[in-house]
């Protein structure tokens, strides 16, 4: 299992951020849902862990398969007290994320769809360096028990 011990990123002295970069295959994805099941135990929302493993799983996925990116970088953080948001990082800001229909025989095309009945919310941000596009984070929040 990685080390919960990387650098914190920290936007409110509350609401911390963990971010690391891994490989851009499906194989990370176990070691994606771990790091997620970890990082929310410490925040004491085991509660939220099966949805988010299955979260990362699919947003690992997708970067895998439709970007030529050799890394991802995995985030999981805090917005507010009743808010976890989960992302992928990848630098292929070309390739945004479309909720598709999957046919009853197609094998794959349904993560976006899994996201999208477990989240809270879902969406894609582009990342930029001033004027160029350097890549894309695709997230999905789940809200804390007592959040509406």
């Amino acid at each position: 299992m990685p080390s919960l011990k990387k650098p914190v990123e920290t936007a409110l002295a509350s609401h911390p951020t963990y971010s690391e970069t891994f490989p851009c295959e499906p194989s990370t994805a176990e070691v994606g849902r771990k790091l997620v099941r970890g990082i929310l135990g410490i925040w004491h929302l085991d509660d939220l862990a099966d949805r988010a493993e299955l979260i990362i799983t699919e947003l690992i996925a997708n970067a895998s398969r439709h970007t030529p990116c050799p890394e991802v970088r995995l985030v999981v953080g805090r917005p507010s007290a009743t808010r976890v948001r989960i992302g992928i990082v990848d630098e292929e800001p070309t390739r945004l994320p479309v909720l598709s229909h999957a046919g009853e025989e197609d094998e794959s095309g349904r993560g976006l769809l899994l996201i999208d009945a477990v989240a809270d919310h879902w969406g894609c941000d582009l990342q930029s360096s001033g004027r160029c596009l350097r890549g894309k984070e695709v997230w999905a929040e789940l809200h804390t028990e007592g959040d509406e």
